[in-house]
């Protein structure tokens, strides 16, 4: 059976592509920046600012990048040790306690 060219052309398009080998570390230490530089600025609001509500924009963009760079951090480290779990594990329900397990001793490191 022969393909047409636009049929070759998509599959070399559609061909898999693998990640860079560092992703992971990039991708956690770029995490690791946003959830401490989201904390540093937390530290440094002012409470007395909260009186006025033109104020709360930069603390609450700050709550929400912290919170979502500290979940995916927690997730990816989770995620990362998944196999080496998954060959400790007896089986399905012994390897979701250990997952829920390490997940909460990632996200204890990460709150102050």
């Amino acid at each position: 059976m022969s393909t047409t060219p636009f049929e070759d052309r998509l599959r070399a398009a559609l061909h898999p592509v693998e990640p860079p080998e560092d992703l992971a570390l990039r991708l956690e230490r770029t995490l690791v920046s946003l959830t401490e530089l989201a904390a540093d600025e937390l530290e440094a609001w002012e409470l007395s600012a909260m009186r006025d509500p033109r104020n709360w924009v930069r603390p609450a963009a700050a709550a929400l990048v912290g919170a979502g760079a500290g979940t995916a951090l927690v997730v990816l480290r989770v995620r990362g040790r998944h196999r080496r779990r998954r060959e400790q594990s007896s089986g399905v329900l012994d390897l979701a306690e250990r997952t829920v397990r390490d997940l909460a001793d990632e996200a204890r490191k990460l709150l102050p």
